[in-house]
Order: C-alpha cells, then structure tokens, then sequence
C-alpha cells in the first residue's frame, strides 16, 4: 500500500472544470505571453498579500534574480541568507557577482537565526572586504521566519530585506501575509508548491513603486517605455498566461487548503509525540504556516536511515530536505567554508526527513505514516 508525497490529482479532481475553463480562455483568445490573466492574477494575488504591487514571473528563482537585480546587487556586496535551503536562494546572490554570507539557523524553526545573523554583520563590517548589502530570509518549509527581530536588523544596518516566500506563500506572521515583510518578497508556483500552477512560475511582491517599476523594466529584458529601448540589464522572466490561468483556479480553494493543512499537521503533532526520539515540527506562536514540507527529526543519522527503510517497507517516500547544507556544498567551495561553520545547519541536515504532506492526506494514510515508525525491530 504506498502513499504519495503530495497527491496533485485529488487536488485536480476538485477544480478540474475550472481549470479547463482558464486553459481554453487562453487558447480562444491566444495571449499566450502577458495575457490578461497576467494581471488579473497579480491583483488577487497582491490584495491576498496586502501589497500594493504584485509581478508575475517564470520561477521562484527568476523571482528571487529580478528582486536582486532591482535592488542593484553586484561584486563586491554581501548578501546574508541561511546556508538550510534550496540552491536557488544563495545561487542567485553568487550569479550576479555577490558573495552569500551564510548565517546558521535556529534549531526549532530552522529558519535564520537572528543573533547569528547579528554577529555575521557584525563580522563583514569589521573585515571591510564586502560592503553589507542585504539580507534574505527564508520561511523554510512554510514557516515564518522571526520578522519582529530580523526586519529592524536590517533596516538599522542599511540593509534591504527580501523575504524568500518559495515555501511559505500563504503563511501569516502575527496576523500579517509573509510576503508583505520586507522591500520585496519573493515566491514559487513550481507544482509542488502549496499554490502551485502545472509547470514553473513565481510572483514579486512590493510596496515599493520604484521598486516595482524596476521589476517590471527587469522582467523584460531591462525594456523602457519603448519595447526596443532597453534602458537596463534584465531576464526573460514573464510568467505565461497558461499558468497565471491555472493559478486563478487553484486560488478559489487555497485558502481551504491551507486550513486543510493544518489539520493534517497537528494530526500528525499528536500521533507522532507517542514515537520515541523522533522530533515533530513546531510553528511559533500568533503565526500560521502553509507547511510545504512536514519534516521531523531522528535521533541521529544512523536512526534516520533505519526509519526510513520501514517507511521504504511500506511504500512510504521520506525525502530528506536537505541533506547538504549550501556552504559545504561544491558549488560554494571557493567561499572557504568548512565543516563545523555552521553547527546547527549541519546537525539539523544529518537528522531531518519529510513524510508525505497534502490536504487531501487521509486520516488511513496518516495512520500508517505513523505505525510505521512507531514499529519495534
């Protein structure tokens, strides 16, 4: 009896008129690039967010590069971001000749952590080799990072703030959208994602208006107000009409699912406090997360592989998320970083592993997870 890691088509079964609907509303009217669906969904989008500005674009990566690339990043700055994430997070901060400064993380949420955070700035400043250009924050499986001390931080240091919303969109910080922290937030829709479309995209959130401006310039190749007067360096960023359609219908139900969710997450809370030497997951409190990923943590490395051949056993995935942390990865090598820099990152990639998490996750499906690593040799 296996279980999927995440169930699309239970998801697909509920609104597959709708997106039908979208889909054949874009082949009748062929916009397949910038679309009216474009903006019609950067408004949902920035209201749901309460941002004033909200730009499509083709991944959470080209999210993340349009953001840096607006904010004026290049050699010779350094960006601080957590070393505990997807690639894409330092990648693009090392694409445009920027340096990723890598702060450990906190070993509850696995987020960034402030006061390392404190002592990394600290630490450029005194070198004087980089100029402190930024950081970002990432919300890593759908929970909010620490707002209340990282975003004075950085506006007391001069520092801009993205916030990596890959993983979190949907998440609530105090009552307060993630993605309307910081100068920029940045999200994903590749599918796996909590609001998903059925390919890559992603989305930019701001307040700002110049900032959005530049997006906008940015997305297109750097374009002026004349399409063949480019005024800067950009990207082909634009998400198509096609997703920004399948988006629009999944929309209608996300808020549900989000509770969905949840329910799923302190179900799994309350079963998995019965299984010895295995850590379930923690949001802090007054915040919601949208729970990308549910990870716990075993005992070790060793335990972790042995709960993951019972779950193997029985068709279970437990994917690990992530077993290198960026600054020992090869990548990043030229940065000089060793093992032992960053103690918590390290400690919480030997240990951790994801069991399947979706809102469509049956309460059978759920027992099972549970079952099995609760299981005696």
């Amino acid at each position: 009896m296996g279980i999927p890691f995440i169930d699309l088509k239970a998801q697909y079964r509920r609104i597959q008129d709708e997106v039908k609907s979208g889909i054949d509303a874009v082949l009748e009217h062929g916009a397949y690039i910038m679309g009216p669906e474009i903006r019609d969904i950067e408004s949902t989008l920035a209201e749901f967010c309460s941002v004033k500005h909200a730009v499509g674009c083709a991944s959470g990566t080209d999210a993340l590069t349009m953001a840096l690339l607006s904010l004026g990043v290049g050699p010779g700055d350094a960006v601080f971001t957590t070393p505990f994430t997807f690639m894409a997070t330092a990648e693009t901060v090392a694409l445009l000749g920027a340096t990723p400064v890598f702060v450990d993380i906190d070993p509850v949420t696995y987020n960034i952590d402030p006061a390392d955070l404190r002592r990394k700035i600290s630490m450029v400043h005194d070198e004087q080799k980089l100029t402190p250009r930024g950081v970002i924050a990432v919300d890593i499986f759908g929970v909010p990072a620490d707002y209340d001390r990282i975003e004075p931080m950085a506006k007391n240091n001069g520092l801009f703030l993205i916030v990596d919303a890959a993983q979190s969109f949907g998440a609530t910080y105090k009552g307060r959208p993630v993605c309307s922290f910081g100068d920029v937030a940045c999200t994903s829709f590749f599918p796996a994602k909590p609001l998903g479309c059925y390919g890559d995209g992603g989305m930019v959130f701001t307040d700002d208006d110049t900032l959005n401006e530049l997006l906008l310039s940015v997305r297109v190749h750097g374009q002026g107000k004349d399409k063949y007067d480019n005024e800067r360096l950009g990207i082909t960023g634009r998400l198509d009409s096609m997703q920004a359609a399948v988006l629009k219908a999944k929309f209608t139900i996300f808020p549900e699912e989000i509770e969905l969710r949840n329910k799923v997450a302190d179900r799994y809370a309350r079963e998995l406090a019965a299984v010895p030497d295995l850590v379930a997951p923690s949001v802090p409190d007054d915040c919601v997360g949208v729970w990308a990923q549910y990870c716990v943590m075993a005992r070790d490395s060793r335990h972790r592989a042995e709960l993951q051949a019972k779950l193997q056993a029985e068709g279970i995935p437990s994917p690990i998320y992530y077993p290198i942390p960026l600054h020992l990865q090869t990548a990043y090598a030229s940065l000089g970083y060793q093992k032992g820099d960053l103690p918590v990152s390290e400690n919480v990639a030997e240990r951790i592993f994801a069991l399947p998490m979706y809102p469509y996750l049956s309460n059978e499906h759920q027992d099972l997870v549970v079952s099995t690593l609760a299981k005696e040799d």
